[in-house]
Formats: structure tokens, C-alpha cells, sequence
């Protein structure tokens, strides 16, 4: 059983006669931080109060985002009777608009086929520009 159970019947409940138990005697929650409970604050929670960086008003959390696709799954980007069509007839080239399908960095993991195809990216990595370029294509930069 609980301890107040064993404590029915006693007058102050094992809180002592003179301190009576009053509510909340040194202030509710995290009152008094920067008073009366500073050596607590300061000891175990430091740096908890004031301000540190500068303010950035207006934060477009999406700003900084980048997607990106890599090498290997350019070609899942068209069909894969786009794929056989220019296979064939290798006069022309594809041309993979990576920002069409939602992507805006080409990244060099994995391997191309090698077929020649102009990609059109905002961002490329050295290593993707170097894989299609070796499989005769082009990387074409847009805004």
C-alpha cells in the first residue's frame, strides 16, 4: 500500500507541525531562475536564459534544399522506349530535363550506359559530369 494509507489518522500527514505544507512555497516551475533558485540554474542548466545568434526574419525553411539524382537512375527519368527508340537511332541524342522530374543536382554514383544524352541540370558533380561526358553526352546548366 501507498504511504498514505499507512499515514491515515495522523494529524500532519509526515509533513511536520512547525514548517507547515503550504502549496508552492518557492514559486511554480521554473520561477525564480534568475532569483532565488540562480545557483541551481546556473550549476546544472548554464547558458538557459538570454539570446545567442542573430535573428533571421522571414525564414524559407526550403531555401537551402537540394534534391538530387544520381547517374545511375538518369535513364528511369524517360521511358524505357525512349531509351530503345534513341538507341537506335544514335544521330540524336535524349535530352533528360532533371528539373522536370523534380530534381535539381545530378550526382556521379553507379554507371551510364553508354549512350550519349544531354542532361539538363542546375547543379552537377565533377564525377557526373566526368561519367556523361564519357558516354558521350552533354551537361547542360540551367537556372
Amino acid at each position: 500500500y501507498k504511504k498514505s494509507r499507512h499515514l491515515r489518522g495522523q494529524i500532519s500527514n509526515g509533513r511536520g507541525r512547525i514548517g507547515k505544507h503550504r502549496k508552492h512555497p518557492g514559486g511554480c516551475g521554473n520561477s525564480g531562475g534568475q532569483h532565488h533558485h540562480r545557483i541551481n540554474f546556473d550549476k546544472y542548466h548554464p547558458g538557459y536564459f538570454g539570446k545567442v545568434g542573430m535573428r533571421n526574419f522571414h525564414l524559407i525553411k526550403h531555401g537551402k534544399v537540394i534534391p538530387s539524382v544520381n547517374v545511375d537512375r538518369l535513364w528511369a527519368l524517360v521511358s524505357e522506349q525512349t531509351r530503345q527508340y534513341y538507341k537506335e537511332h544514335t544521330d540524336k541524342a535524349p535530352v533528360i530535363d532533371v528539373l522536370k522530374a523534380g530534381y535539381m543536382k545530378v550526382t556521379g554514383k553507379g554507371q551510364l550506359p553508354e549512350q550519349p544524352v544531354i542532361v539538363k541540370a542546375r547543379y552537377f558533380t565533377k564525377e557526373a559530369e566526368v561519367k556523361i561526358k564519357e558516354a558521350g553526352g552533354v551537361c547542360v546548366l540551367c537556372a
